[in-house]
């Protein structure tokens, strides 16, 4: 029986598991919009390229299962490329599907023409263009495999045009297979015999490809063996906060006494992480290329082993495959390490309590005290970047696994369009994001598809009236020199009102807390814009502090 590529395209992907997408509709890929009319994908409308991009990130980061977007040619695409390269970065599967001028108008400079394979290779795995509808079945379940093995990442496959309308037989569609990599018993003895004869050891998760089970497993791994264990950038949902193994995150803003113990550890197990500038502390936490400490690093890729720091162990493995490995291994009866461990939760614990005062008349320390106490372990939180995303990064002491949305690649934007995928996603948990006011507005158009879609997301945007972490920068080198930085903008309480929405301002702390509630009980995608100080910059100094430094 004959189908049109774009039915071909929906088979394809109903036979690879995706249950959900997100587009902004195009005239070149009209002939898969009206197969997705047919079937029962959960089809996301969203109002520009670059959040319906993140929001396919975000499901990719919360299932492992590649998130998938759709957009049309030339100006669609490149506005997507925002997203794409947040996922190349973080590690996330995704495939972008981008509707292609026709095929016999290809190399004129077309309509919207982009030559992708030039364009996008830096920010994919793999960029294809499929030209003959009867090989669609081949090329979708191929970029599901790439996308998701070895070290995940996006995928781009472009569509022409006239290629979809055509009517070919095909097979059918089968579901893709991820490669595994497994440690050997070898690789195990040898991490076993490295950790019992080690002083100082340290352990530090990150990466993707991780589940619950694993998450669940690792924690009793690192129990058995009183080990202590840091999370990467942004990656704090892989270890509960409260577990007594739990050393704090490693990334920006480190706690000095965490990375003390980093650089003086002697023995070191990378766990999925790559290290890369912002956990490594612009590179300054281990030496290049090659570590003062015994270095264990796991990874799935073996591209990536050696890459940037020369391990003296070596796995390629995935991390739940490596856990699993780990299970039948005998703890010591009293490790010598273990006083060490009790003594970095401690510093973690002390570390993040967050302040009480600060300048101005709205501080974010007992605000981030009130939603410790006052949301739940499942709630899942997102952010894009800015200096407000400290006080979630410091202060919110993460429980459980898949409760985290935010990009190590530090975009500003993430925060919202992620919240609307998470809620999508999981309906039953409370999303909470957590935006500035520059990076609110860089995908705040979202917030109609959270209307759209009836997803009670409750946004809380830190306005202090400029972009922050640049005016902090700025201060630092140029003091008293502002240039660019400052904000003029809307009121938030009422922009999200007007879009239907609930709409809160907070201009004292104690506001802050019966905003939330009411938030809450409105049943309604909210907006509570907490009114900060500029001289707030970060919890602990001023941007007046922060100026006097270079001038000192």
């Amino acid at each position: 029986m004959k189908k049109t590529g774009g039915e071909l395209i929906v088979e394809a992907l109903k036979a690879n598991g995706v249950k959900r997408l997100s587009c902004v509709p195009g005239e070149s890929f009209l002939a898969v919009l009206d197969a997705l009319r047919d079937s029962d994908i959960d089809v996301i409308v969203c109002r520009q390229e670059g959040g319906a991009a993140m929001m396919a990130d975000c499901w990719g980061r919360l299932t492992g299962e590649p998130g998938i977007c759709m957009v049309t040619r030339g100006p669609g695409a490149t506005n997507a490329s925002a997203g794409l390269h947040i996922s190349k970065q973080d590690s996330i599967p995704m495939i972008l599907f981008i509707g292609q001028v026709q095929r016999e108008a290809r190399e004129r400079e077309a309509f919207q023409e982009v030559e992708f394979r030039r364009a996008f290779t830096e920010f994919a795995k793999w960029v294809g263009e499929i030209d003959d509808a009867a090989r669609i079945p081949e090329f979708v379940t191929r970029a599901f495999a790439i996308a998701t093995s070895g070290r995940p990442g996006p995928v781009v496959l472009t569509l022409p045009e006239d290629m979809l309308r055509d009517e070919v037989e095909a097979p059918r569609a089968k579901r893709y297979v991820s490669v595994e990599a497994h440690p050997g018993r070898r690789q195990i003895d040898d991490l076993y015999l490295r950790l019992l004869k080690a002083e100082r050891p340290m352990v530090i998760l990150g990466g993707t490809r991780w589940d619950a089970d694993a998450v669940a497993d690792f924690a009793i791994f690192a129990e058995r063996f009183q080990l202590p264990v840091g999370c990467s950038f942004r990656r704090q949902m892989l270890f509960d906060h409260l577990h007594p193994s739990y050393a704090g995150d490693v990334g920006i803003g480190i706690n000095p006494a965490l990375a003390k113990e980093i650089k003086e550890s002697d023995l070191l197990i990378l766990l999925g992480a790559r290290m890369s500038e912002m956990p490594s502390s612009s590179y300054t936490l281990i030496d290049l290329p090659y570590p003062q400490q015994s270095l264990i690093h796991v990874y799935p890729d073996a591209s990536e082993l050696g890459r940037i720091y020369r391990p003296d162990l070596p796995i390629c493995a995935a991390p739940a495959d490596f856990v699993a490995a780990l299970a039948d291994l005998e703890a010591p009866a009293e490790p010598h390490w273990a006083e060490r461990t009790q003594r970095m939760h401690q510093a973690y614990l002390t570390w993040s309590k967050p302040p009480a005062t600060g300048p101005g008349a709205v501080h974010m320390g007992p605000i981030m005290e009130w939603l410790e106490a006052n949301t739940g372990p499942e709630t899942i939180f997102t952010n894009g970047a800015g200096n407000y995303a400290t006080w979630l990064h410091r202060f919110h002491r993460f429980r459980r696994f898949n409760t985290q949305a935010a990009p190590t690649s530090g975009s500003m934007g993430y925060g919202l369009p992620a919240a609307v995928a998470a809620k999508r996603l999981f309906p039953e948990r409370e999303v909470i994001c957590f935006a500035g006011d520059g990076c609110f507005l860089m995908h705040g158009q979202e917030f109609a598809t959270a209307i759209r879609y009836g997803l009670p997301i409750i946004s809380v945007v830190v306005n202090n009236g400029i972009y922050g972490t640049i005016r902090m920068h700025q201060e630092r080198e140029y003091p008293g020199r502002v240039s660019s930085t400052d904000l003029t903008n809307p009121d938030f309480a009422a922009l999200a009102r007007a879009y239907g929405g609930h709409g809160e301002t907070v201009e004292s702390t104690e506001q802050f807390a019966a905003a939330f509630e009411r938030a809450r009980e409105s049943g309604k995608p909210a907006i509570i814009e907490v009114k900060l100080d500029p001289e707030a910059i970060t919890p602990t100094r001023t941007l007046s502090e922060i100026a006097q430094t270079k001038s000192r």
